[in-house]
């Protein structure tokens, strides 16, 4: 394993690393305006939720690595402490990315970016109509990181409105994760999108306690076939099949078909089984694939 410490690397060496590894990241495409009412609009994905109540966005214009300037998204809300976090989804990430151009001080973004300027309700920043959702903010407070190349700024800013486009939601008046199309930033020009056929879920261990991959038999644990996901989601499961209910799975047809093929062949019968209990954890059958390997 390579192993680098971050005093011997350039800010440029320390950029590279980072933004590759912590990916992906949700991207803030934030409108600012200063006091003379020029507008700005630009990128950033130094950004996350921190807080529900109150609800609470972060967002860092960090100094230029190149020249150690700053960004006017940041000299902007230190004097108009107000923002909107525009949410990008892909039919807009090529603008977006237009957007992240460095212009000069007064050359509104929206405009160079093909973008529509929506008047917010409660802040003097416009929204851009075209984002899914748009987050009207207040700021709180910035915080400065540092002042050598690449230092982050830290933008506090408390949602005070939310605005979603009524197309993605689903039938419940809920976000549907699968309709608005999100694209997150990785490293270099590398970008992603979440599409419903890369959405997967995974059980909450929140109203239960699960019994731990401890729990598990050596066995399992040191699996040749389960992976370390097949064993979270086993150790997921809140108590531990009891020995008349791991008998009775032996009468499964495909159980049984293993069983009755490898009398005798220890080795290959254990392959088999977690291999069959693999495949119904795919499928989210937990408890039998548990019953399964436990056999």
């Amino acid at each position: 394993m390579l192993t680098l410490k971050t005093s011997d690397l350039s800010a440029v060496q320390l950029q590279d690393y980072l933004q590759y590894a912590i990916a992906p990241r949700p991207i803030c495409f934030a409108s600012t305006i200063d006091p003379e009412g020029n507008i700005n609009l630009s990128p950033f994905s130094f950004f996350n939720m921190f807080s529900t109540k109150p609800p609470i966005c972060v967002f860092s214009p960090a100094r230029r690595v190149r020249d150690n300037t700053t960004k006017h998204t940041l000299e902007n809300v230190l004097e108009v402490k107000e923002c909107v976090i525009n949410i990008v989804n892909y039919d807009m990430v090529q603008q977006m990315s237009l957007a992240s151009t460095e212009y000069g001080k007064g050359v509104n973004e929206f405009d160079k970016a093909g973008f529509t300027m929506l008047k917010s309700d409660v802040v003097a920043p416009p929204r851009v109509a075209e984002a899914p959702v748009q987050f009207e903010c207040v700021v709180n407070q910035v915080i400065p990181l540092g002042e050598t190349h690449g230092a982050g700024n830290l933008i506090l800013a408390e949602v005070k409105l939310i605005h979603i486009n009524e197309n993605i939601l689903d039938e419940n008046g809920k976000i549907d994760q699968k309709k608005i199309d999100l694209v997150a930033r990785l490293g270099g020009d590398w970008y992603c999108r979440v599409t419903e056929s890369n959405l997967f879920k995974v059980a909450k261990p929140l109203a239960k306690l699960g019994v731990g991959v401890d729990q598990l038999p050596k066995s399992v644990r040191l699996s040749k076939v389960l992976t370390g996901n097949d064993l979270g989601m086993l150790g997921n499961i809140e108590t531990l099949p009891n020995e008349e209910d791991i008998d009775l799975i032996s009468n499964h047809p495909e159980v049984k078909e293993i069983l009755d093929a490898t009398i005798g062949d220890a080795t290959n019968r254990e392959r088999e089984l977690h291999q069959l209990a693999q495949s119904y954890l795919l499928r989210g059958e937990v408890e039998f694939a548990l019953k399964v390997v436990l056999l």
